[in-house]
């Protein structure tokens, strides 16, 4: 069963109220049409991820994750590390199998940013391991890049959306590249291309996809990053249709879209 591991869904803004600074005007983007895309697409296994627009209130996925059914869905939640351990079960019992540590991906340079995160990441550690969860980050390049040595002591399971978030305008990232492969815990998420790449058919972003896919091709795994928020002139079936280019092998297609997310999230 192929499966998107990574998307967000948006309610009714008077039924699920926004956060307090938006970094995005949230779109309409219901569960009924997200459905009906990744039917179209052959999708039968969802994994949501908790949209920054509702800051640590999930309901509106978590309703979501309730009318697809724990059979074919996962769900990653923004929780405060200091959260009750029978909070985190409960959400266990709902299908939640990780937490996001999210930081807004153009955010400039800031040295040492990595050590004011080291507290909520090893409260949320701990937690995470007693229940097989992972860790899921967002971070910009730079960021991801400096946190490389903190991920590399993490016990539990950890994946980096937007494949690292490095620019495809800079030179490939051989380090990152070569982090993930020696890393046993690290997935990365083949996401957001058009958050790195500005090129048409996203063609410079190609190289770290295949760099990724060769360096931990059990570890990879697609998502569409519905509804693209912030690009509403991206659409999934376009995006769908790049991982053919980047893994040719119908075998290693097979690894990303539904053997390595069924053994990461539990299916």
């Amino acid at each position: 069963m192929n499966c998107d591991s990574h998307f967000h869904v948006f309610g009714s803004a008077e039924r699920y109220p926004y956060a307090g600074e938006l970094r995005y005007k949230p779109p309409q983007a219901p569960l009924s049409q997200y459905l009906k895309e990744a039917e179209r697409l052959g999708i039968e296994r969802h994994v949501f991820v908790q949209p920054s627009a509702y800051g640590r209130d999930n309901a509106c996925m978590l309703d979501a994750m309730r009318e697809v059914g724990l059979a074919k869905c996962r769900g990653i939640v923004d929780i405060d590390e200091n959260t009750a351990h029978a909070e985190f079960e409960r959400l266990h019992s709902a299908g939640v199998r990780g937490v996001r540590v999210n930081v807004n991906p153009i955010k400039p340079p800031e040295p040492g940013l990595s050590k004011t995160m080291i507290s909520r990441i090893s409260g949320l550690e701990t937690k995470c391991s007693r229940l097989g969860w992972m860790l899921d980050f967002l971070t910009p390049g730079w960021l991801t890049r400096e946190l490389m040595p903190v991920l590399a002591k993490l016990k539990c399971r950890y994946t980096l959306a937007h494949m690292g978030m490095f620019l495809a305008k800079d030179p490939l990232p051989a380090d990152f590249v070569e982090f993930v492969k020696r890393s046993e815990n690290c997935w990365v998420k083949l996401t957001g291309v058009y958050r790195i790449s500005t090129a048409p058919g996203f063609a410079d972003a190609a190289p770290l996809a295949q760099a990724l896919i060769a360096a931990a091709p059990d570890r990879v795994i697609w998502g569409s990053d519905y509804p693209h928020l912030s690009f509403g002139h991206v659409h999934t079936d376009a995006l769908f249709a790049l991982l053919k280019s980047w893994a040719p092998q119908e075998s290693v297609r097979r690894r990303i879209l539904s053997d390595n997310p069924a053994r990461l999230f539990s299916f």
